[in-house]
């Protein structure tokens, strides 16, 4: 694949990327704000409470074949047929074993509506693994836009039938029925839109072939959702679940940014990284691209969240959410950042170090699980700090090991993020000082977002900065050409 087509292909990517992560978090923040001053701290507090059950599941249901698929090149008719059906039959057995272990769950949290809540909510997981395979060949042909428009789709339906039920006054089931739905709903599009279909012959023996790959990524990935998720576990069983519906809000809101930019980023890296994975020198020079256009996208949307994060609260969802604040700023400055992890590890997938990917994930997971234990004393906060700091530390480590993989030094990470760190800082240093003294909350709110956006671009502009200067390009080329049609 020549420079510019596989530049054309990135920046098409990017482009729907954007226009479908973007979609998805406008609707999700219009949803977002409508379901939360309807519902509780409480309601969204046990729907947190499964969130682990939610995350191993789909962990066991994908077991690392997705990413092992698009890992290879030549991935055959019998390798996607195979793939199918193990998710399909595991996800039913998986369906069964909760559906029988849900009274235990709800023993566990002393929450005796988690048993009918839990077999309604795990009916995605069945579902959602009809359309593990088609979707995986869309991300492997790079077919953004079609992807877009069924994740517009179900978060459109979803979304509505959660309002629905909220506005009847069906509390925590708005939550179920939404998140049950999403999943449902990707999954249907995507079997129904992609033209593969499995065949009816069921032979798992290419599994073989993925498996020394995809099998550490599924033990990383069951110990990722493990510690992940084990601070909700913790907090909901020691405090309650309105402790643990402030904390969901708080993450959920920086969880929507951060999906934006990841989802825009992940839709083209690992793809692209494949198609350059033989040409060193060219694979450094496109993955310092993608780590300058996640910095210069990620930078201003998740500080800036942070920086409004108070009048954001106030305006949309109101005073009762005010102790999701300080969770939401913290959760925003690791979100920040965290595209950053996704280029690491998506680089590690490409050059088949599966091996790596497991034991520095298992090990920085075993460090946040006893920082969080070591903290819990200290209070809900405290332990959040903790487990974000291991994060960090972790971003490290993964660069240490690109670096032995591509030669990419942390000076020269440093001085691709740098700039744009630095700009955003200023830029709302200016606009804080500018706007200290405005009272009227919406008016704050607008001023900052104003503000701070024109001073950026501007900055950006007189810096001659060429990521800046290729974008604004697409998008004038993109406009162009609809206005030609």
């Amino acid at each position: 694949m020549t420079e510019t087509t596989l530049k054309q292909k990135t920046a098409k990517g990017l482009f729907w990327g954007g226009i479908s992560s973007g979609a998805q978090q406008l609707l999700g923040v219009a949803f977002g704000i409508y379901l939360a001053r309807m519902l509780t701290a409480d309601d969204y507090g046990l729907i947190g409470m499964l969130a682990i059950f939610t995350g191993i599941v789909n962990t066991i249901i994908n077991s690392g074949f997705s990413i092992a698929l698009i890992n290879k090149k030549d991935a055959s008719e019998k390798d996607y047929n195979a793939v199918f059906w193990f998710s399909f039959f595991m996800g039913l057995s998986l369906y069964i074993i909760l559906f029988f272990c849900a009274p235990s769950i709800a023993r566990f949290y002393e929450r005796p509506e988690l048993t009918l809540i839990s077999r309604v909510l795990f009916i995605g997981f069945f579902l959602g693994c009809i359309g593990l395979v088609p979707y995986t060949i869309m991300s492997k042909q790079l077919k953004v836009k079609e992807q877009s428009i069924i994740n517009i789709i179900a978060i459109l339906i979803s979304g509505i039938t959660g309002i629905f039920l909220a506005f009847k006054g069906f509390a925590y089931w708005a939550l179920v029925a939404q998140n049950a739905l999403y999943s449902s709903l990707l999954s249907i599009q995507a079997y129904i839109i992609s033209p593969w279909k499995p065949t009816f012959y069921i032979n798992f023996h290419p599994l073989k072939k993925l498996f020394s790959f995809s099998v550490k990524l599924f033990i990383t990935n069951i110990f990722v959702q493990i510690s992940g998720n084990f601070l909700s576990v913790l907090v909901g069983k020691l405090y309650n679940a309105t402790q643990l519906g402030y904390y969901t809000q708080g993450q959920k809101w920086m969880g929507m940014g951060n999906m934006f930019i990841g989802g825009m980023i992940s839709s083209v890296a690992q793809p692209i990284l494949v198609q350059v994975n033989e040409e060193k020198e060219r694979q450094v020079n496109v993955f310092r691209k993608m780590i300058r256009f996640g910095a210069f996208i990620s930078f201003p949307l998740m500080l800036g969240l942070a920086f409004v994060s108070r009048e954001f609260i106030l305006i949309t969802i109101r005073e009762k959410w005010l102790p999701s604040i300080p969770f939401l700023q913290l959760f925003c400055i690791w979100g920040a950042f965290a595209y950053l992890s996704a280029l690491f590890t998506n680089l590690i997938y490409t050059h088949g170090k599966s091996n790596i990917y497991m034991y520095i994930t298992i090990a920085i997971g075993l460090l946040q699980l006893l920082t969080v234990v070591l903290l819990h004393r200290l209070g809900i906060f405290s332990m959040v700090i903790g487990y974000l700091f291991v994060y960090f530390i972790s971003l490290f480590v993964w660069q240490y090991y690109v670096r032995r993989l591509i030669g990419l030094r942390l000076r020269d990470t440093l001085r691709d993020i740098s700039p744009y760190l630095f700009i955003t800082l200023v830029c709302f240093l200016i606009t804080w000082f500018l706007t200290k003294n405005i009272i009227n909350l919406y008016l704050l709110l607008i001023s900052k977002i104003i503000i701070s956006g024109i001073l950026y671009l501007l900055i950006l502009k007189m810096s001659n900065s060429t990521i800046f200067k290729e974008s604004m390009n697409f998008l004038f080329m993109k406009k162009n050409r609809s206005v030609m049609k």
